[in-house]
């Protein structure tokens, strides 16, 4: 059975990053009532050799605009990984919501057996779309949603699960 590579692409990356965007304002919020320089979550790491918080938010927008841009063909918007306040966040994660929506089902469907070369630390891989979509990408990027929540969740931010998983998209 063939799997709608749209629906099961885009739509999943607004929902989540749309609710990692809404926790970052709870995270100012926590900050401002706790009288907590916020740049203390931008930098908060769970374990010393894991990406801080920023990169977590930097890593998840990266693999959501990455494969949907290799799915669609298309470019994808130069994202330098800069950000150091919250409202620079905001923006990235805003910027890349945005590039997802301007994406149409019929440039991502049939993408399911497009061969997709990547390079990484590990060097060059082959991928079919699919391959990459739900073996690759997806894991990353729920890996790094995750990880964020968790790191403000361990600050003292007061989210909860359906903060992260955020509201689904109206079909």
């Amino acid at each position: 059975m063939k799997i709608s590579m749209y629906q099961v692409s885009i739509p999943v990356f607004v929902q989540f990053l749309t609710a990692l965007s809404a926790n970052l304002d709870k995270a100012a919020a926590h900050a401002e009532a706790k009288k907590i320089d916020p740049s203390v979550f931008l930098n908060m790491r769970l374990y010393p050799d894991m990406y801080p918080f920023v990169r977590q938010v930097q890593e998840a927008t990266k693999h959501a605009a990455r494969v949907s841009g290799l799915l669609a063909g298309v470019a994808v918007p130069d994202m330098p990984n800069t950000e150091s306040s919250i409202p620079e966040l905001k923006a990235r994660i805003a910027k890349t919501v945005d590039f997802l929506k301007s994406l149409k089902p019929a440039q991502i469907e049939g993408s399911d057996d497009k061969e997709i070369k990547i390079t990484g630390s590990s060097g060059e891989r082959t991928f079919t779309g699919q391959s990459l979509l739900l073996h690759h990408s997806l894991p990353n990027f729920y890996f790094h949603c995750t990880t964020a929540y968790d790191i403000l969740r361990h600050c003292g931010v007061e989210v909860g699960k359906r903060d992260f998983m955020g509201t689904p998209p109206k079909p």
